[in-house]
């Protein structure tokens, strides 16, 4: 209920409130006598009758005296007194028994933590903003907190079908033993039938390898993913062979842009947008033989200055060229991991501050809060799905109408 402006005046003036200070000052004050007021009422409604009540009492019980207890809250730290009854039987609901912290620090510690905060800068804001202590161990305890929702997160059941998968990889310093480790970050994010980005998987293991992607692979057939219609990848050795032993219907695409990429490295800096320029040929073309097409008239050019650059998309043409029997509603889909590298770079800007990361279990936690935060925005279908869609009904009939 909004207080009126002759009220808000008559307290300004019996306060003689004349900062931001005094205002803040009286508001603590009056949190802590209003939280006061609360508990009372709630034990006269407990008792069924009001405190110094000289008719009949219905019940034997009585007030019996006050208990101190020092609370946590957005105005700071203060100390109130919970009344008692005799019969030991009250519990406020207001403050429950053994709640302290009534400012919702800890979801602003969350917050804070999944933007890529340190445990030190944490305990700094807060004891700015509120005036309170909270220690690095306080701060990592409230962050534990969440691990069991990770827990259910990546053992959540998933659909049935994913037309397309994106999967890829992130690799961060992590301190084991006294040690510090390589680690690897392993992102799964599907698109769903009803054209949805979804984050599957986030899993923290050793350094990248196909048996690891092999593990993941069968994690999502365990929980529930029966059939993928596109995998689509960067260019790890060994992805063929784990992605055929779990999914062996499922075409994979290599990404183009990676593979322009890893071409660029032969290529001298002064020739760099002269190539680029021409490769766009390769890619762009209509059909598969169109683009072998382009690809010789570039090797004509380039092939004796950059054998290498050329040769790179010679030895992995079968799995860059599976997007060119497609329409450019789904090419646009399937032929770049983009769609991953865009949740890779949000990952990147909250630990970039962290250059060692004390467990595993420090960088999933930070991994998993900056994707809840991430899938928030995640509120629009791909462009042209309807078109998409159609087409993949057409393409995969049954095989694919009979999850939707």
């Amino acid at each position: 209920m909004p207080v009126a402006k002759e009220q808000i005046r008559q307290i300004i003036a019996n306060n003689n409130l004349s900062s931001v200070a005094d205002v803040y000052s009286l508001l603590r004050d009056s949190f802590k006598d209003i939280l006061q007021e609360l508990l009372e009422a709630e034990l006269d409604a407990s008792l069924g009758y009001e405190k110094n009540h000289k008719g009949d009492i219905s019940t034997p019980n009585k007030r019996n005296g006050h208990s101190k207890k020092k609370l946590k809250s957005q105005y700071g730290e203060f100390q109130i007194d919970v009344p008692r009854d005799r019969d030991g039987e009250f519990e406020p609901a207001i403050i429950p028994k053994y709640q302290r912290d009534i400012s919702g620090i800890e979801e602003k510690v969350l917050s804070l933590y999944a933007r890529g905060m340190s445990t030190r800068d944490i305990h700094d804001q807060i004891q700015d903003l509120y005036g309170m202590e909270l220690s690095a161990e306080m701060v990592s305890r409230i962050t534990d907190r969440i691990i069991p929702e990770i827990k259910e997160w990546q053992l959540r059941p998933l659909n049935p079908v994913y037309p397309f998968i994106f999967m890829d990889c992130i690799h961060y310093k992590v301190r084991e033993d006294g040690r510090i480790q390589s680690r690897a970050a392993y992102i799964v994010l599907g698109v769903t039938a009803e054209g949805y980005k979804e984050i599957l998987s986030i899993t923290v293991g050793a350094s990248e390898s196909s048996k690891f992607w092999l593990g993941m692979l069968n994690d999502l057939k365990n929980r529930g993913v029966q059939d993928v219609l596109f995998f689509c990848v960067d260019g790890l050795s060994g992805f063929r062979e784990a992605i055929g032993a779990v999914y062996p219907d499922a075409q994979i695409q290599r990404c183009v842009i990676h593979m322009l990429r890893n071409s660029f490295k032969y290529v001298n800096y002064s020739d760099l947008k002269e190539f680029s320029s021409d490769f766009k040929s390769v890619y762009r073309a209509p059909s598969e033989t169109s683009a072998l097409s382009e690809l010789e008239t570039i090797r004509e050019k380039w092939g004796k200055k950059y054998p290498y650059a050329i040769s790179n998309w010679d030895n992995n043409w079968e799995d860059v060229s599976s997007f060119f029997q497609f329409s450019d509603d789904i090419r646009r889909i399937m032929y770049t991991t983009n769609i991953i590298e865009g949740l890779n770079r949000q990952y990147r800007k909250v630990t970039k501050n962290k250059s060692v990361f004390p467990s595993d279990s420090a960088l999933e936690k930070i991994l998993y809060l900056a994707s809840k935060n991430v899938v928030k925005k995640w509120t629009q279908r791909y462009r042209n799905w309807d078109q998409v869609l159609n087409q993949l009904i057409v393409l995969y009939g049954e095989r694919f109408t009979q999850y939707l």
